[in-house]
């Protein structure tokens, strides 16, 4: 991978560059929209032109060069970001060159990979910049040819104008376009005049990745750099009491060995400051393999962590948090959930009189779900390169959210936040985990420390051991019937540790004239993150595997009793707070309705489960069939429909929706981590169960609803309703409900027996 090695400010650099060149090169941002200084600087870039902040650059020779903002762990934002310019700049997107940009979040805005927002937060942004340049291109032409710019017309990259049959490349004008000032408010295309966007293109880093080539963390390399390692206690709970190297220094390659605090005492944590254990016992040696041998040497001491009292600084204020200091194990977190589940909790809202409801009821449903702590496991384990000097700071590899972590590292490292330069690598998996950045930071203390250049490496039994887990996740769901089977009340109470699952302004809210949900919590000194779509993915799995119970009660065809509660929710919906768009949600069950053949008799041969749910500003439903192959359930088809608006890139957004189903079996089946006196039972791959490549579908049949509203989002939204669907299909197939995550559980249990 290129190292940059300037020393220019990269405003300097934009001034002292400006006009060296035949080159345009435009800024967008999302704080300073489309100007730097309202004006566009024409630079001819050197090698180090991925130094400046979010760019277009057009060449003499007509090559284009967009800089992508975002973090790319696979959902290709390095394809359909790049894409959203090119619409609108008109050009020829097989002239169009992609390098991902470095950490600048005043050029680039939040450059945040999460929450499926990639796309959805950068749309008009990028739409804009592109047209920006495209008029400007089209005002450098109409002054060389002294012709009116209204009777210019622009094609995949070049203009023309047909009253003298005069044309020429973009550019051949970019050096005069740089001179021109950026159009505020620059006009958009019609979408239905789309000819980039709304077509497949290729991952453009696709074949990078075949061929092996250097795009990630554990990829990058840097003259002088050492390999460190954490040993970390062997429990949550647990903290570094002393330690003996002697021997693990005489091991070869070992460069030193030293305990390090991440946060100092008194230090105030921002809301994604999240870490496990905060003495780091560090191990620094030349190579990868000579640290992992040396580490198994030390003679460590480790003694009860007991009860720890943080400040953070999230989005609702400054808190107060304990964070307990007992050895936690499975089966007592198990028996304190059910406890708290009989204990009064916070309501978080409520409609109509749900107590009376349920009390007049001729029938009450009640049912409780249980879902474990689940690890990341993203291919490539957790790493960082960092080189702290006393006047700087480079840090390189996988993060999600630099500017999240920046302001964290100006803290530590007592450095300016211009001083210190975060490049982004392709990351080997994220689902939320590295949008955490103690790695980040763990990386630039030990590389302060020992002052050298250093990459920090996890092993996968550091990477699945050390927290940042999925929630452990319980709800009890109750409906209340009238004597004509009228479901009348509905209520969700939920709880967690150490958060609760519960969105209580989603469907079935909205639906149901009476309607309680509840919510509570536990806390826990083993840490948790967001997991790809937060909470939802245990919600949907519950509420939707509730539903279909319920409809069964009512003796109704499960997607028909959905689609009524809809119908309900858009006609005269009860509250005013719901999330959700009743018909865009309707529409995408309607969809896998019709593209499954739901009611053909040809397709009664599979256990067909079906599930929905809205999240992440998008709606998604999958039908799933399953047999039985070797005397087990097996999900052999999956017809899913997504409405997550305009689809920028229709191949790259159906491998998405196929890896989120993928993704959403394997969990719903074998996902699952236990702890014994604090420490993970599944350390590796060899305990921690994963979907396997027989156990993947033959089929997956993914349709997109298609309409012209701006995009929302598409990495999330997909996964949550494959656990509902997976569990209602396994009703069908065994004849038996499954209340308790990973299902294979009670699959292992029922075959024994």
């Amino acid at each position: 991978m290129e190292n940059a090695k300037t020393n220019y400010s990269r405003r300097s650099f934009l001034k002292s560059s400006a006009l060296v060149g035949g080159g345009l090169m435009i800024s967008f941002s999302s704080l300073a929209k489309l100007g730097l200084d309202d004006k566009v600087s024409g630079v001819d870039l050197p090698d180090q032109w991925y130094e400046l902040t979010g760019y277009i650059k057009i060449t003499p020779d007509n090559l284009i060069k967009i800089l992508n903002p975002n973090p790319e762990f696979g959902q290709n934002v390095m394809t359909s970001l790049p894409m959203i310019v090119a619409e609108e700049l008109e050009a020829d997107w097989k002239n169009v060159v992609v390098e991902m940009g470095p950490h600048d979040n005043v050029k680039f805005g939040p450059q945040f990979t999460g929450g499926s927002n990639s796309v959805r937060m950068y749309w008009k942004l990028l739409r804009e910049a592109g047209s920006a340049a495209r008029h400007m291109l089209l005002e450098a032409a109409a002054q060389t040819w002294s012709v009116p710019v209204e009777e210019l017309t622009t094609k995949a990259g070049m203009i023309y104008h047909e009253k003298s049959g005069k044309s020429g490349t973009y550019g051949s004008f970019a050096s005069k376009a740089s001179t021109i000032p950026i159009p505020k408010g620059p006009k958009l295309k019609d979408v239905k005049d789309f000819k980039v966007v709304r077509s497949s293109q290729k991952n453009v880093e696709g074949l990078k990745i075949v061929s092996g080539q250097p795009l990630f963390g554990l990829d990058y390399k840097h003259e002088g750099m050492l390999i460190a390692m954490i040993h970390h206690p062997p429990a949550f709970g647990m903290k570094l009491k002393s330690f003996d190297a002697a021997q693990t220094l005489k091991m070869p390659g070992i460069i030193d060995v030293f305990s390090q605090k991440l946060y100092e005492e008194g230090f105030e944590l921002g809301g994604f400051d999240t870490r496990t254990f905060n003495d780091l016992l560090v191990v620094v040696g030349k190579t990868t393999w000579e640290v992992i041998n040396a580490r198994k040497k030390l003679v460590v001491e480790w003694e009860p962590a007991g009860d720890i009292k943080e400040t953070v600084a999230g989005r609702d204020g400054k808190r107060e948090v304990v964070v307990p200091g007992e050895l936690e194990n499975t089966s007592t977190q198990l028996a304190k959930m059910k406890e708290h589940a009989n204990k009064p909790a916070q309501q978080l809202r409520k409609d109509g009189d749900p107590e009376t409801a349920f009390k007049n009821a001729a029938q009450i449903i009640e049912r409780t779900y249980t879902a474990p702590f689940l690890a990341h496991n993203c291919m490539e384990p957790m790493n960082f390169f960092a080189h702290v000097t006393d006047e700087k700071a480079l840090l390189v590899g996988p993060l999600q959210a630099p500017g999240w972590t920046k302001p964290t590292l100006s803290k530590l490292l007592k450095l300016p936040a211009d001083k210190i330069e975060i490049q982004m690598t392709r990351m080997g998996g994220g689902f939320g985990l590295r949008a955490y950045g103690h790695y980040l930071s763990e990386a630039a203390l030990i590389s302060k420390k020992i002052k050298a250049p250093v990459k920090l490496v996890y092993t996968r039994e550091d990477d699945m051991t050390y927290g940042i887990y999925r929630p452990m996740y319980t709800a009890t769901y109750r409906a209340a019937l009238d004597a004509n089977k009228n479901l009348i009340a509905f209520h969700v109470k939920g709880g967690g540790i150490p958060e609760h699952p519960i969105h209580a302004n989603r469907f079935p809210a909205g639906a149901v004239d009476n309607y309680l949900a509840e919510g509570w919590q536990i806390p826990s000194n083993i840490t948790i993150g967001a997991f790809r779509a937060p909470r939802s993915n245990f919600n949907a799995a519950a509420e939707q595997s509730f539903l279909d119970e319920i409809a069964e009660a009512m003796g109704k065809d499960p997607i028909d009793f959905r689609l009524e509660l809809l119908k309900r929710a858009k006609e005269n919906p009860v509250g005013e707070n719901n999330d959700y768009n009743a018909d865009r949600y309707a529409g995408v069950l309607k969809l896998v309705k019709e593209k499954s053949g739901w009611n053909k008799p040809e397709n009664k041969k599979y256990s067909r489960g079906v599930a929905s749910y809205f999240c992440h500003n998008s709606y998604a439903a999958h039908v799933v069939d399953m047999i039985k192959r070797d005397g087990q359930p097996y999900v052999e088809r999956v017809f899913s429909a997504i409405d997550c608006g305009i689809v920028v890139n229709p191949d790259a957004a159906t491998n998405m929706v196929e890896g989120a189903v993928v993704d959403g079996i394997g969990n719903a089946l074998y996902g699952g981590l236990t702890h014994k006196d604090g420490a993970a039972v599944q350390n590796n791959f060899n305990r921690y169960r994963m979907i396997r490549f027989h156990e993947a579908p033959k089929k997956i049949d993914v349709h997109f609803v298609q309409n012209d509203l701006d995009p929302t989002g598409l990495g999330e939204p997909p996964f949550p309703p494959v656990f509902g669907a997976v569990a209602n299909a396994l009703y069908k197939n065994t004849g038996e409900r499954f209340y308790e995550q990973p299902y294979n559980l009670q699959l292992n249990k029922t075959s024994r027996a």
